[in-house]
């Protein structure tokens, strides 16, 4: 085996596919060894190729690109921890015999749940979409590097099914605040924005940002 992807969508674990064969394909329609149901994945989307000890993926000219931990790609060689990004589903790459990866480790990112009461939803939903889209890097853990992108106009980050910060996007750009309730709660600690606590008030993000949830360090960051 030259190792496995496992699937995540929005933080949470999906799937797990063992690298068996010298090739998998990633789609949205039946005949895929890896078959999706997301309208922004294209039929035949990408290409994972096993050759010897090294593991590659390939666009197979998809609408939507590959994007590999943040950026598009047409083909690379994949290392342990990469993170390829197919429509709004995540996989992480991990070799064999290299550290096992737990559940805990993906930090979620997910839809507010104040999103049906927020007055002129639809029409700020579609005037961000044509503002710099951002993203989230992990830099420490077994799965440093892990990328989660910021599409929504509400994300909350959270840890073990705990929602520790709030990121918005609007026509200013991000910004971040704490989830008062629960900092420091069962252990989590405070958040931190730039080794600063992280309060209630909004405050601004900018590239290079570095925020702690729950121990787990991310950079902020603008995807090209």
């Amino acid at each position: 085996m030259n190792g496995k992807l496992i699937l995540t969508l929005d933080g949470e674990i999906i799937n797990e596919y063992p690298i068996e064969e010298e090739s998998l394909t990633i789609g949205r329609k039946h005949g895929n060894e890896v078959q999706l149901n997301d309208l922004t994945i294209s039929g035949r989307h990408a290409l994972i190729i096993a050759q010897g000890k090294q593991t590659y993926i390939e666009d197979l000219g998809s609408t939507n690109g590959t994007l590999l931990n943040g950026s598009h790609i047409k083909s690379a060689i994949l290392k342990h921890g990469d993170i390829i990004q197919t429509g709004h589903h995540q996989f992480t790459f991990l070799c064999e015999g290299q550290a096992k990866y737990e559940t805990t480790m993906f930090v979620m990112a997910e839809q507010d749940e104040t999103k049906m009461v927020l007055p002129e939803w639809e029409s700020r939903e579609e005037s961000i979409e044509s503002q710099p889209l951002a993203g989230l890097r992990t830099l420490n853990g077994p799965l440093a590097r892990t990328v989660m992108e910021l599409r929504k106009p509400f994300n909350t980050v959270g840890f073990q099914g705990q929602k520790l910060a709030l990121i918005s996007r609007g026509l200013e750009g991000y910004n971040i605040c704490a989830v008062p309730c629960n900092q420091d709660h069962q252990g989590t600690g405070v958040s931190l924005l730039n080794n600063e606590p992280l309060g209630s008030t909004p405050q601004n993000l900018k590239t290079s940002d570095i925020i702690n949830i729950a121990g787990f360090e991310v950079e902020f960051f603008l995807i090209d």
